[in-house]
């Protein structure tokens, strides 16, 4: 292990080894990263341990400098483990350059089957008894991590101290296309709440579109295209995403001695924007993080969106009408724009088509919890279902709830300190 000091912090590189297949112990083993991080002067004291779970799928655990965020409030009480989930960061990465090592797209899909939230929690399991003798830890789980803590109390309580979700509760049911039937009309709000802001961006986004429609431009290999242009949309689901956004859209075009052209800033900020080099398995396994029993996911997102025609880019082309952001959708044409994952194109479609799927929830032993769990549930956030959230939310008994809309999705980013001590408080009935 190698240790080295931040500002106000001692961080430690923790590498374990963990089965590929946990229902296979004895065979391929894989490597998962954690980096340790202990407040300066307490290096040596025996603290409680917290583990925080990233979102996404295919996000590796944030990278701090020194005790900023929440992680300065955690380390007051806590040794804090950044966990870098199966497949993302440091923890055997799986992206266009290594999943070759697999084989073809077969054996590349039948791997990736391992990546899902039960794996998840077994290598948190196998971690745990090994980093804190056999003590219970706390759990703090963002997004995807949340989803991955409503598992880790389905599946193994007994290694759980207490439970703190942010903008993760999922639906314990759902399949997919629930899931998206509920996400479009979200996305539109939000596309909406947007132009009511800055309504000169509705005449620059059509602009933007209609250029992007006839010229199919490139950049650094990325095929911009009007539907790649629309899934900026999924920057609105964050404090300050919607600034943003306009930002990137005030820049779009300049003045050439060829005529007005998109201009390389817009170009390289839509590209950076909406490429998945730096998370590729948040395209491959996103939907199957949804995936049960013999119902495949097929492309969900890409189907319900067929029942919104008000997202149809050349649609709004054609009339007087906005063209409609996205967000928090993967689809087909995402493996035809994007380089990072042009080569992955036929894995995403085994795993689409994939059935089989094992149950993630198990809603009797949800519904027994012991376990101190408390939940921030941001009110209409565009990434998790409000109303999903809640239904989960009574179905599992003792968890707390705080319903805010003074955060968007990124809450426990933008509020820190504050968000993390309201959900501590929670669980030890001190709110």
């Amino acid at each position: 292990m190698t240790s080295y000091r931040q500002p106000g912090v001692v961080l430690t590189d923790r590498r374990f080894t963990v089965p590929l297949d946990h229902s296979d112990p004895g065979g391929e083993q894989i490597e998962v990263y954690g980096r340790e991080a202990v407040a300066a002067g307490r290096a040596g004291e025996e603290l409680p341990w917290l583990v925080y779970l990233e979102g996404g799928p295919g996000f590796g655990a944030r990278r701090f400098t020194g005790t900023e965020a929440w992680l300065g409030r955690a380390l007051r009480e806590f040794r804090v483990l950044l966990l870098d989930q199966r497949g993302t960061g440091l923890s055997t990465p799986a992206n266009r350059q290594t999943l070759p090592l697999r084989g073809g797209p077969r054996e590349q899909a039948d791997h990736l089957a391992h990546f899902r939230s039960d794996a998840i929690v077994r290598d948190c399991e196998l971690i745990r008894r090994h980093v804190t003798g056999g003590a219970p830890w706390t759990v703090l789980g963002q997004s995807f991590g949340g989803f991955c803590a409503v598992r880790y109390l389905s599946s193994a309580p007994e290694g759980l101290a207490a439970v703190l979700i942010t903008g993760g509760l999922p639906s314990l049911d759902a399949h997919a296309d629930d899931v998206y039937r509920a996400a479009y009309p979200r996305i539109e709000r939000k596309a909406a709440a947007h132009y009511a802001r800055y309504p000169q961006d509705v005449d620059r986004a059509r602009a933007i579109a209609a250029y992007l429609a006839e010229h199919r431009p490139e950049s650094a290999g990325h095929r911009l295209t009007p539907e790649l242009f629309q899934s900026l949309g999924h920057m609105l689901g964050t404090g300050s995403g919607s600034h943003q956004l306009h930002y990137l859209l005030e820049n779009a075009f300049v003045r050439t001695p060829h005529g007005t052209e998109l201009s390389d800033t817009f170009q390289e900020g839509l590209r950076s924007a909406t490429s998945f080099a730096g998370h590729p398995l948040y395209a491959l396994v996103h939907e199957a993080i949804y995936g049960y029993g013999e119902r495949p996911t097929g492309w969900s997102a890409e189907r319900v969106r067929a029942e919104f025609p008000q997202f149809d880019a050349a649609a709004a082309l054609a009339g007087d009408g906005p063209v409609l952001f996205t967000g928090e959708t993967i689809h087909p044409w995402h493996f035809d724009v994007d380089p990072a994952l042009r080569p992955l194109r036929e894995t995403a479609e085994l795993l689409a088509q994939r059935t089989g799927w094992p149950a993630l929830y198990d809603p009797e032993r949800l519904a027994a919890n012991e376990v101190p769990v408390a939940a921030a549930v941001y009110h209409d956030d565009m990434y998790v279902d409000t109303e999903h959230s809640l239904r989960t939310a009574a179905a599992i008994r003792g968890l707390r709830t705080w319903v805010t809309n003074e955060y968007e999705h990124d809450g426990v980013r933008a509020g820190g300190p504050r968000v993390l001590d309201r959900l501590l408080a929670m669980v030890r009935d001190e709110a």
